[in-house]
């Protein structure tokens, strides 16, 4: 994307006036001041030539002022979009990194419960390397303790 040339102060003053006047045209209030100004001929049929000549001026100076309105408009509307875009790939490339980081994290966590998976269980049980539990001895004993009861 080009950097916008820098504009001159004409150029945002004429930028201003266009936008104002789009805001203006496309109003509700623009559209009763017109209505209004169509039913005048009804009031007053000798004034019809001259209310269609400023009705034509009007149409003739307000059909390039939004067509600028609505340029200048999108051209803001394109620069946030193109700012959002920007932000989004940040997010993006940042959520990918740290999916990647959580893939390598979870992949030695899976590979080491296989590797315990195939080991045979031990019959010795160490807690903190203080407390060591024959397993056999255990079962064996409970089994005592069942069969005599």
């Amino acid at each position: 994307m080009q950097p916008a040339p820098k504009a001159t102060l004409l150029t945002r003053l004429n930028e201003q006036i266009a936008v104002k006047m789009t805001f203006i045209f496309g109003s509700i209030w623009c559209v009763y001041a017109f209505l209004v100004f169509s039913l005048i001929p009804l009031a007053a049929p000798g004034w019809q030539n001259t209310l269609l000549y400023i009705s034509n001026c009007i149409q003739l100076v307000a059909l390039p002022a939004l067509m600028v309105g609505n340029a200048v408009l999108s051209r803001a509307s394109d620069q946030r979009a193109a700012e959002d875009h920007q932000a989004l790939v940040e997010i993006l490339n940042d959520v990918r990194a740290e999916v990647a980081a959580l893939k390598t994290m979870t992949s030695g966590i899976a590979q080491k419960t296989d590797e315990a998976a195939k080991h045979p269980s031990s019959e010795m049980v160490s807690f903190a390397n203080e407390a060591i539990i024959n397993l056999g001895e255990a079962e064996a004993a409970s089994s005592k303790d069942d069969h005599s009861k």
